[in-house]
Parts: structure tokens; sequence; C-alpha cells
């Protein structure tokens, strides 16, 4: 985060926002432009790209079935504003870490022990990684001590469109994010790959609400998509996981998509309009 909030520095806050004797390194300058700029990029990234795919991706017939809620997507998107300022104050935190040298991202590929090498394994790491550590965060979130105080309003959606992506509660939200943000204090990554791939996680999350069930084939039951987790939101019980269905697998959980199996939303819109 460092890379973003040393181009924010340079380019706007120091000339035209803060007082010029207010230096860049100072810690309450630093927290309050990372709250900021934490904001502003989660803000973006969730209404561009949801945006997107909810008017060009999402099937809007999907809004036609029993279980799409009166108004939900405004409810959706009011939501999740509500929620990413508080989910965002953690957040800040682990960022300020970073910023501070804490964590074990590097600038230069030279850095890396293995050169180009290492930053491809790196991001393959990375994406083991926190898929592991969200399947097993978001399995806990599911148990009774816990799904009814953190993790039952995004069960509210039970035909999600793109913005039940960041519609959690803001304890739910965070705590399925985390591995994103420990994996830096653990293990080394390349600044510019930890900024792509929080991108990239950001808008994985927007394309497993879209209702588009397509997959390759060969990939169906490795890759977890929008179909399994719209199974997730309508049996609740199955597919926790974030990328692939390793753990789900592992943990028991796997539930081959209904989509898959004719047995899906589209197919019950379906039948629906037979009869």
């Amino acid at each position: 985060m460092d890379l973003v909030l040393d181009a924010a520095d340079r380019h706007l806050l120091t000339p035209y926002v803060y007082p010029a004797g207010w230096p860049e390194g100072e810690p309450c300058r630093q927290l309050l432009s990372l709250f900021v700029i934490t904001n502003l990029g989660a803000l973006t990234l969730y209404l561009l790209f949801g945006t997107l795919s909810y008017y060009f991706i999402f099937d809007h017939e999907l809004k036609k079935h029993p279980q799409f809620l009166e108004n939900q997507v405004r409810r959706e998107i009011t939501y999740a504003l509500r929620s990413l300022p508080w989910i965002s104050v953690p957040t800040v935190a682990l960022f300020f870490a970073e910023v501070r040298g804490y964590s074990k991202l590097y600038d230069n590929i030279e850095d890396s022990p293995y050169g180009w090498l290492g930053v491809f394994l790196s991001m393959l790491s990375f994406l083991f990684f926190t898929d592991m550590g969200i399947y097993w965060i978001h399995r806990a979130l599911h148990h009774k001590l816990l799904y009814k105080r953190f993790h039952k309003p995004h069960h509210l959606w039970k035909i999600a469109t793109p913005f039940a992506s960041h519609a959690f509660h803001p304890v739910d939200g965070f705590m399925q994010s985390l591995p994103y943000h420990i994996y830096p204090f653990l293990f080394p990554l390349h600044k510019v790959t930890y900024l792509g791939l929080y991108i990239f996680v950001n808008v994985w999350t927007i394309s497993i609400h879209d209702g588009d069930y397509r997959v390759p084939r060969l990939l169906q039951h490795i890759i977890n998509g929008s179909a399994h987790h719209t199974d997730h939101h309508l049996y609740f019980d199955y597919n926790y996981g974030q990328y692939f269905t390793l753990w789900d697998k592992i943990g028991g959980s796997y539930k081959s998509p209904t989509a898959f199996e004719g047995k899906g939303p589209h197919d019950y819109l379906r039948k629906l309009r037979e009869k």
C-alpha cells in the first residue's frame, strides 16, 4: 500500500492538501491518508466492477426468481456502503504496519530469492494460502455462535447480484479479508504483485456473485465459481471456498453445483414459465 500512498503524496496530498510543515512520514498523517485512500479504493472497486458486472454479466432474468427480494439491489448497495468504512478501520491498521516496514513486501525483482520465478510462485502461494484461510474462517462464521451475529446478513441474498459481494457485516467482511493481509507478513511478496492481487480478489469476490455459471468443463469441479457460490447462498452448508474447491473436498463440504445438473435457479425459472 505504500506505493499508492507515495503516489498520492507526490501528486496530490503534499502539493495540494496537507500543510507544508506536516511531513509525509509522520504516523498520524499516514493513518489519515491510508484511511481515505482505502475507503476511496474500496468504493471504486466495488461500484465500478459491481456495476459493470451487473449490467453486462448478471442475468437479469434471475430477478424474477421467487427468492429475489424486493428492492434487493438497492438494499445490497446500501448495506455494503455502510459496512465498508468500518471494515477499513482494522484494514488501515494492517496497511499502516506494511507502510512502516513490518511486512515482507519488497520493491525490486532482484530482492526476490528466485527472481521472476519467485514472483510467479508467490502469486500461486498467495491464492492457495488465502483460499485455505478463507475456507476455515468462512466455515467458522457458519457456526451457530457466530452466524446469527455476523454472517447472517450476507445470507439475506439467496439469489445474489454482484452488489451482494461486499454486503457483509463489518466483522464478517474483515475476517474474510484477513488472509490477504496476513500473507505479506509471513511470506515475501513483490509490492506491485500484492497490489494487483488485492484488486484481483475484490473482482473475484464480485464475480462469484454475478449469476454467470459458465466455467470450462474441465475446471467445473476445480474452480469455485458463481455456480458453486450460488448454491452456498441457497443451501447454506456447502462450498465455503473462495477460488478452488480443494478445501471443500477435504472438509467434506463440497456440493456439485445444481446449475451443472439442470436444477439451478435458471432451470427453476424455466419450469415456472412452462407451467
